[in-house]
């Protein structure tokens, strides 16, 4: 399915004989949305089938009429297609074993945003600025490893365990409705945004580097599906391929630096000295005469050696008073208790960790930075891309009378994503809305953002 600014394939690949993926690639009538999904269908020769086509047919029926809770309902829309999978494997023994795993995204073309919902290891990524970010996490050991940056990427591409995965559709006790079942989120979608949604069959093929390249050459939304679709099959395909893109088509806003202001230049003029402030200058003559300035100078540097003298007195003076005092004070040091003496605030653990980090993750450790930690000044990102997630939820709060933001971004950073953060007594939240910034599983409160609430 295709139009202007959407495009859904499929391909059986080199390897199966039968196609258990599917998706969904339309407009959703009357509205200003756009239904992109991927779905991947596990469990023998025809019940992966039938298990990516209940999901989508239930899909698309749930989300025929987008209510305002968007997120709430593509949350109730995926548990509902994981209710008719498992009532289907009742009824039918020979697909007793079947599944399916998915990535969904509802984009709103009028307000630049999109929502997703995923579960398994179907993925969704932004390409932004040039650059694609993974939106969606691999609910899978193997995906865990690779998130978290233990593997890098060629080696879960090349694991052994790749395609076990923890949830699925259709899975037994997979999908109970607890908010780690489904991992979803929102999104700014500005124009010039792309996303990808695709199954393990192209992202187990093509490397990150491979499929951004693709997206980058100057080709219509067909010509890229078309040539991931290709570039999969031409590293073996392995698996089936499903490719969905949808892009914010709008005309892209480009921000022009504005050059300072040239002065006018000002006709130089000199300033008589007044004599009385007017330096004294040696007596010169004419060059050629034997007469030169040296008797004056001479004289000068006479008195210059007393001045010279107190000087460096003073100098050994202030060293040994410097020593003295340094002395003392370590004295003072050594008789006060150790427990008397502060610790580094939690916000400065953390300005510090952001500093010293070498990667683009970070993963913060609940046990090491303890909920809630005070701000007083904003926590600066000064990195080109950054993922920052707390273990679990982790608060972020606004010290009394501290009116600032609670994080300060980079301008050169391309892209920042936040999660499981909540954010409390923050009055300014604008340099989370920029462009780059995604967030997930962060809730605001008492701050004045009805757009952005929990997810």
């Amino acid at each position: 399915m295709m139009d202007s600014n959407y495009f859904g394939i499929t391909d059986t690949g080199k390897v199966r004989s039968n196609n258990e993926d599917t998706f969904i690639a339309e407009k959703i009538a009357e509205t200003d949305f756009i239904l992109a999904c991927v779905i991947d269908g596990v469990g023998g020769y025809s019940g992966g089938e039938v298990a990516a086509g209940i999901a989508r047919a239930t899909l698309l029926k749930l989300m025929a009429k987008p209510t305002a809770d968007l997120l709430q309902l593509m949350r109730d829309a995926v548990i509902a297609a994981n209710d008719q999978i498992l009532k289907a494997k009742q009824e039918q023994k020979a697909h007793e074993d079947m599944a399916c795993v998915l990535s969904m995204a509802v984009v709103d073309m009028k307000n630049n945003l999109f929502y997703y919902a995923h579960v398994g290891d179907t993925r969704l990524y932004l390409l932004r600025d040039n650059s694609l970010i993974k939106i969606s996490k691999d609910q899978s050991f193997v995906g865990f490893l690779e998130d978290s940056g233990r593997l890098t990427e060629e080696q879960a591409m090349q694991h052994p365990k790749r395609n076990e995965i923890n949830k699925a559709l259709g899975f037994p006790g997979s999908i109970t409705g607890h908010a780690e079942d489904i991992e979803t989120g929102q999104s700014p979608f500005l124009p010039g945004d792309l996303i990808l949604l695709c199954s393990d069959g192209l992202s187990d093929m093509v490397n990150k580097e491979g499929i951004t390249n693709v997206l980058l050459q100057d080709l219509t939304l067909v010509q890229k599906g078309i040539a991931l679709i290709n570039m999969a099959n031409a590293n073996g395909g392995r698996d089936n391929i499903t490719v969905v893109l949808v892009k914010n088509d709008k005309a892209t806003f480009i921000h022009e630096a504005l050059k300072p202001k040239s002065q006018p230049k000002k006709n130089k003029t000199l300033t008589p000295v007044p004599e009385s402030v007017a330096p004294i200058l040696p007596q010169t003559v004419p060059i050629g005469n034997e007469a030169r300035a040296e008797e004056p100078i001479k004289k000068q540097g006479n008195k210059l050696i007393p001045l010279l003298l107190l000087i460096g007195l003073l100098v050994i003076a202030g060293i040994a008073y410097f020593f003295w005092k340094q002395s003392n004070t370590d004295i003072r040091s050594e008789a006060v208790p150790d427990s008397t003496i502060a610790e580094p605030s939690q916000a400065f653990k953390l300005q510090d960790t952001l500093n010293k980090l070498k990667g683009n993750i970070l993963i913060l450790d609940t046990a090491i930075f303890k909920s809630p930690i005070l701000i007083t000044e904003p926590i600066r990102i000064n990195r080109d891309s950054l993922y920052l997630k707390a273990e679990s939820k982790l608060v972020i709060k606004s010290d009394t009378g501290y009116k600032g933001q609670a994080f300060m971004i980079s301008p050169a950073n391309k892209s920042t994503l936040l999660e499981n953060f909540i954010l409390e007594n923050f009055e300014d939240v604008s340099a989370l809305q920029k462009k780059g910034v995604l967030l997930k599983n962060v809730q605001f409160i008492k701050t004045d953002l009805p757009a952005v609430k929990k997810k």
